[in-house]
C-alpha cells in the first residue's frame, strides 16, 4: 500500500466510523497504523491528514477540537523525531542481522568435522552456540594408522571475536601433518600460534587427545580446558579426567604434560566445554554431580544418541536459553562379542 493509497483508505475508514461506530472497525485502525509504520509515515503526518479529513468529514466540528489536534500535531513532531530515528535502527539491525546469519553459516561450513566411524570404538558429537557465532570447537581426525585424534578448544569470550579466534584455530590444526605427533607437542605448537595471533585480552582452552586402538591407549594433554569425565564400566564410577596445563597464548615457552589412560571395554570418555558445566537454572550454576547423574540416566544409549539426550535435559533444565556455548563429546570403546 503506498501513501496515496493509505490516505484514501484511512479517509473511507474514518468516514464509515464516523456513520457507525464499531469495534470491528477500530481493529481496522490497528491494521492502518502497522501499514503507516511499513510505509514510512510518521507520526505527525497521521495527525495532519487526520485534521484534514476530519475537517471535511465535520464540517460544524467546534474551534476547541480542531485546537486540540493542533497541540496533539506537535506533541507528535518530537515523537516522530524519534521514530524516525527507531526506523534508522531497526533498518541498520535487519543488516546487521542477515550479515551475522551470512557469517554464522559460513563459520558453521569452515568449523565442520566429520565424526569417525572405526570399529571398536562408538563416538558421539554435539556443537550448539549461544549466540549466532559458536566460540567453541571440536575437531576429529582419522589418519591412517587408525588412530583417532579429537580436540575440544573454547574461547574465552563470546560472538565475533570469538568466532574469528576460533576459525585462526581451526586453520593452524589444518596446517598440521595427518599423522599427528603427540598431544602435548599438538598443544605446544598451537600455543606458539595463539600467542603470536590472539589479542592478549583473549585465551583459549584446549583438551587434545589421541585414541590407539592398538592397545586401546588414550594420550591426552590440557590448556586449562575444563575437565571432562572418565566412566569405568567394570566398577559403574565415573571420576574427573583431570589434566594441568596452562591456557594457550599465555606464554610463548610453554610445556605441556601429557597423560596416558588405558581403555577397558565399556569405558567411555566424555569431553565438555563450560556451557555444559556452568549451566545455570534459577537456583544457581548446576553442580558437576548433577551432570554425571545425567550422563548416567542416558549412559546405554550410543553415543550419538547420549550427548544429544543430555543437551536436550540440560537445555531443559536452562528453560530452553543457552548462557554459553554448549559442546559435548562422548567416546566409548564398544564391549567385543563373545
Amino acid at each position: 500500500m503506498t501513501k496515496r493509497e493509505w490516505e484514501r483508505a484511512y479517509r473511507d475508514l474514518l468516514a464509515s466510523y464516523f456513520a457507525h461506530p464499531s469495534e470491528a472497525t477500530l481493529y481496522e485502525a490497528e491494521v492502518f497504523s502497522r501499514n503507516a509504520i511499513e510505509e514510512g509515515i510518521s507520526p505527525e503526518e497521521v495527525i495532519s491528514f487526520h485534521k484534514v479529513v476530519t475537517k471535511e468529514l465535520v464540517p460544524h466540528m467546534t474551534e476547541e477540537t480542531a485546537s486540540s489536534l493542533d497541540v496533539l500535531l506537535e506533541v507528535m513532531v518530537a515523537y516522530g523525531i524519534v521514530f524516525g530515528e527507531y526506523q534508522a535502527l531497526r533498518e541498520r539491525q535487519l543488516a546487521l542481522k542477515s550479515e551475522m546469519e551470512i557469517a554464522a553459516n559460513v563459520q558453521q561450513t569452515l568449523l565442520e568435522t566429520a565424526v569417525p566411524d572405526s570399529e571398536g570404538i562408538d563416538i558421539g558429537a554435539i556443537s550448539v552456540p549461544a549466540r549466532h557465532m559458536n566460540g567453541d570447537y571440536h575437531h576429529f581426525v582419522h589418519d591412517d594408522d587408525d588412530c583417532i585424534s579429537v580436540a575440544i578448544a573454547d574461547v574465552i569470550g563470546k560472538g565475533i571475536p570469538a568466532a574469528l579466534c576460533m576459525s585462526m584455530i581451526k586453520y593452524a590444526m589444518d596446517s598440521l601433518p595427518e599423522n599427528r605427533p603427540e598431544p602435548k607437542f599438538v598443544l605446544e605448537n598451537l600455543n606458539r600460534v595463539v600467542e603470536q595471533n590472539v589479542d592478549p585480552s583473549m585465551f583459549v582452552t584446549m583438551f587434545y587427545a589421541m585414541y590407539n586402538p592398538d592397545g586401546h591407549t588414550f594420550t591426552f594433554a590440557s590448556a586449562g580446558h575444563e575437565p571432562g569425565f572418565y566412566y569405568r564400566a567394570k566398577e559403574e564410577r565415573f571420576e574427573d579426567l583431570n589434566a594441568r596445563g596452562l591456557m594457550l597464548g599465555v606464554e610463548r615457552k610453554t610445556k605441556y604434560r601429557q597423560y596416558v589412560k588405558s581403555i577397558e571395554e565399556g569405558d567411555m570418555i566424555i569431553l565438555l566445554s563450560d556451557g555444559v558445566t556452568e549451566c545455570r537454572t534459577e537456583e544457581g550454576f548446576i553442580e558437576r554431580d548433577k551432570i554425571i547423574s545425567i550422563i548416567e540416566k542416558y549412559k546405554d544409549q550410543p553415543a550419538q544418541q547420549l550427548v544429544e539426550s543430555v543437551y536436550k535435559e540440560l537445555e531443559k533444565l536452562q528453560d530452553f536459553e543457552l548462557r554459553d556455548d554448549f559442546t559435548l563429546i562422548v567416546l566409548r570403546r564398544q564391549v567385543s562379542e563373545s
